[in-house]
This record gives C-alpha cells, structure tokens and sequence, in this order.
C-alpha cells in the first residue's frame, strides 16, 4: 500500500509485525525527509513532539540507523520511501534551477584602500 505527504510516498504494511512501517511511522518519516523537525512534525500531525521522538525512533530500529539523515538515506535506499517524481521533473525542466539554488555572495563591508585613509587625513578629515 502506498501513501503521499507533500512531495513524498512511502509504502507501507498495514500488518502488526511485518517489515516495513506503519502508517504513522511513513507520515513521520516524509515529514523528516522534508525537512521539519520533531516540533513541526507533532504540529502537523497532532501529537506531542515526544511521541513523534518515539515513532522515528522505532523507524530508526527498523532501519538498523542513528541519526535521522541515515535513516530517510537508508529508507530510500530500500525503496520505502521516495520524493514524487514532480519534484524532480521541475528541477529538470528549469535549466536556471541550479543558479537559482545557490545565493550570490553579498559583500557586507565596503574596502578602504591605505591610499584613500592617506587622501582623508591629508583632507583634515576627522574619521580618518
């Protein structure tokens, strides 16, 4: 059985002891892979942020993982869970997609040269 939340699927065994996850521990872990955090995942789904701790934990054991990276790596690896092939397409489609994802450095100081400091105080300027 698969379920979509956001821009995620997930297969899921809705069977007591069988491998994979169940439903809620899918909608947690797409919640992960998308970026929010226990607190964003608890708001969403309306539980508590120690109960959601303990559903991604139990993901986790599932998946032989520590950390939260490792596990949504490792679920997509066996095919448990995947981004929507939407997603992906529109990245494909914008051929500026890369550009757009890297921000510009922005120059936060302005350079004074030792050249100009000298012209100020020759100037009899008071901030130089």
């Amino acid at each position: 059985m698969q379920i979509t939340q956001g821009n995620w699927q997930a297969k899921i065994n809705p069977e007591r002891g069988s491998l994979g996850f169940t439903r809620t521990e899918a909608v947690d872990l797409m919640l992960l892979a998308a970026g929010n955090t226990y607190k964003e995942i608890a708001k969403a789904t309306g539980r508590s942020p120690e109960t959601v701790r303990g559903s991604l934990q139990k993901s986790y054991h599932k998946l032989g993982v520590y950390k939260a990276a490792g596990a949504v790596a490792e679920a997509m690896k066996r095919g448990w869970i995947a981004p929507l092939l939407v997603a992906l397409l529109i990245s494909g489609i914008n051929p500026d997609m890369d550009a757009m994802r890297h921000r510009q450095p922005v120059r936060t100081r302005t350079h004074s040269s030792v050249t100009a400091r000298i012209n100020q105080r020759a100037n009899g300027s008071l901030y130089a």
